[in-house]
This record gives structure tokens, C-alpha cells and sequence, in this order.
């Protein structure tokens, strides 16, 4: 490499970083070989740098806002078995994933027995909705319960529940597989602070008709129905636990019969 070169790329490196362009800081010289032996324009030499950039940023919020999900694992629905589910309308939940109901301020509850994949999709249309640029937050009812009542007892509690309005769409996980106790009415409040602000996603093993036992309270619990099913989709899912079904077929592959 010549000198005139060396202090060319020296500057281009010192400028991007001043200016925060890390992707093109990263794709400039390949993009200028490229460019060198394909006989390009310095127009299209430096779209291919600007679109380098551009992808860079996209990729790096993409990350950010996955890890701001705080998601157990990573989840799709391409590698979700529709077919252990026929009842499952699968055109309606791909759907959901392709015309955002996170826009229209739209809920979803997942309904049904344990292991049918409710979390799985769940998680498959948070990530879905991040794709499409807006922000997704997962808890389990059990956690948000706690961190809500831990906000109550100090005193804090708007300021907690307004802290949750910066996420598009809220997934609340595994409603009534545990008692909340205290921390019932206070789920009940962040759930009717929603309302009209954001989507929420839920996935409960109990019928509607049993929320009561989640929230304590029959008056509460009909009114946040009310105001949650005004606007939302319901996903019953009806069938066997595919993880029981998966360690039977490990089982099988293995030679064990019970």
C-alpha cells in the first residue's frame, strides 16, 4: 500500500468514527475493490457505502431491541408444528405476524393446556413485531406481579406502570399457572393501563371464565375482559403437550417402550 493510499483509508477511518458509521467503516475498502474491478462509478461506490451503513444500523437495532425482549429463547413460526395443532388456524396467526396488530393496538390471547406451543408463539410474534420496528418487552405474570407489588410497597407504582408504555407490545406469560395473591389487582391495574396505550399478548391455560381465581376480584376481572377482548385475537390451542409428545418419539428412537 502506498502512502497517498495508507492516509486516504487513515481519514476515512478517523471521519467515520467521528461521524458513528461503523458500517461503512467496515465495508469501505471491500466495497472498493469491488467497485475498482467492476469498473464502477464513484456514484454507485458510494451507494454501495451509504447502503452498507444503513444495513449496519438495522442490524444493530434489530439487536438491541431482541435483547431488550428479553425473550427465554429465540423463537419462529417456520419452526413451529402446525399440523400437531390442525384446530390452530394457521393462515390467521401468519397473519398476525404480517399485518402488525402491534399498529392497531390489538391484543392476542393464546388459550389452552400446557406444552400445546402458546409461548413459542408467543415469542414467534414478538419477534415478528421487531422485525417490523417496534418494541416488545416478555415477563412471565408471575414476575410482573412481584415487580408491581414491589412498586406499590414503594411507593412507586405509576411511575412503573408509566415506565411500560415505552413497549409497543407486552407479553405476559403464563397467566394463572401461578397464584399472584396481592399481586393480583395490581396485574389487573397494569393490564387496564394498557388499554388503548399498547398491545398485549397473553398466554393463560385458563378459560376466561376462570380468570377470577387470577385477579381475585369478579367486578375487576369482568371489566378487564371487557376491555381486554374489545379489541383482540384469540388463539385456542387444543392438543396434546408437544413436549410430551417430543420425549415420547425420543423415547421411541431410543428403544424405550413404557
Amino acid at each position: 500500500m502506498n502512502a497517498a493510499k495508507a492516509t486516504q483509508e487513515a481519514l476515512i477511518d478517523l471521519y467515520a468514527r467521528e461521524l458513528r458509521l461503523p458500517g461503512l467503516r467496515k465495508a469501505y475498502r471491500e466495497l472498493a475493490r469491488d467497485a475498482a474491478q467492476s469498473g464502477q462509478d464513484h456514484l454507485a461506490y458510494l451507494a454501495a457505502c451509504l447502503t452498507a451503513e444503513v444495513e449496519s444500523r438495522r442490524q444493530s437495532r434489530l439487536s438491541r431491541r431482541l435483547g431488550m425482549a428479553r425473550f427465554p429463547a429465540l423463537k419462529t413460526l417456520e419452526s413451529f408444528d402446525f399440523t400437531a395443532l390442525p384446530d390452530l388456524p394457521k393462515a390467521r396467526v401468519l397473519q398476525l405476524a404480517d399485518r402488525s396488530f402491534v399498529k392497531a393496538q390489538e391484543n392476542v390471547v393464546c388459550l389452552g393446556p400446557t406444552g400445546t406451543g402458546k409461548t413459542h408463539t408467543a415469542i414467534a410474534l414478538g419477534v415478528a413485531a421487531i422485525h417490523a420496528g417496534w418494541r416488545v418487552r416478555f415477563t412471565t405474570a408471575v414476575a410482573l406481579g412481584q415487580e408491581l407489588l414491589q412498586a406499590h410497597n414503594e411507593a412507586r407504582l405509576p411511575k412503573a406502570l408509566k415506565g411500560w408504555d415505552r413497549f409497543d407490545l407486552v407479553i405476559l406469560d403464563e397467566l394463572g399457572y401461578l397464584g399472584l395473591g396481592p399481586a393480583g389487582p395490581l396485574l389487573f391495574q397494569f393490564c387496564a393501563h394498557r388499554y388503548e396505550r399498547g398491545s398485549l399478548l397473553i398466554t393463560t391455560n385458563l378459560e376466561f371464565s376462570r380468570w377470577v381465581e387470577v385477579f381475585g376480584d369478579a367486578t375487576l376481572t369482568s371489566a378487564l375482559l371487557d376491555r381486554l377482548t374489545h379489541r383482540s385475537h384469540v388463539l385456542l390451542f387444543n392438543g396434546e403437550s408437544y413436549r410430551f409428545r417430543e420425549s415420547q418419539q425420543r423415547l421411541r428412537k431410543e428403544g424405550v417402550s413404557h
